[in-house]
């Protein structure tokens, strides 16, 4: 059974624009759409395109990854934030750090579609550990584990 803070999350996957819960612009917006959102964890996709940063003019690099994880994050915590201190919240920045990331491939092609699915496995008041898998045509191709920590106010 949901609980009633698991049905709001929910429900604001809906409510909130991509734009509206990450900075990024142009060809460093990586994530297309939101597929799941709740308490626990975020979900979302991206098609990979020759706009994509690392793309050599042939494929991508997997190292983008770690970058499609950090934005899934940045979407589970930018509605947490939200629904904790209100829509005019600050938008305070992160400083991120890569602990660690396999990858199961050496490239990715554009047309690519890679799900991602982020989660906090720690949080103490602004710091976070982050973990996350991506996935391409259902096969699990990086886990990536992330320490976040966002400016105080």
């Amino acid at each position: 059974m949901n609980t009633e803070r698991e049905k709001k999350a929910q429900a604001d996957a809906g409510v909130f624009s991509i734009e509206e819960l990450l900075p990024h612009r142009g060809r460093m917006k990586l994530v297309d759409e939101i597929l799941e959102l709740n308490a626990a964890i975020a979900v979302t996709v991206a098609t990979a395109t020759r706009k994509w940063p690392l793309f050599d003019g042939r494929a991508i690099s997997p190292l983008v990854l770690i970058e499609l994880v950090a934005q899934t994050a940045g979407i589970k915590n930018g509605v947490d934030r939200i629904r904790t201190q209100g829509a005019d919240a600050d938008k305070r920045g992160w400083i991120v750090g890569i602990k660690q990331a396999r990858f199961e491939v050496a490239e990715i092609f554009p047309g690519d579609r890679v799900t991602t699915r982020a989660w906090n496995e720690y949080q103490l008041e602004n710091y976070f550990n982050i973990a996350g898998e991506t996935s391409i045509n259902s096969r699990v191709v990086a886990w990536v584990s992330l320490q976040a920590i966002q400016a105080e106010g």
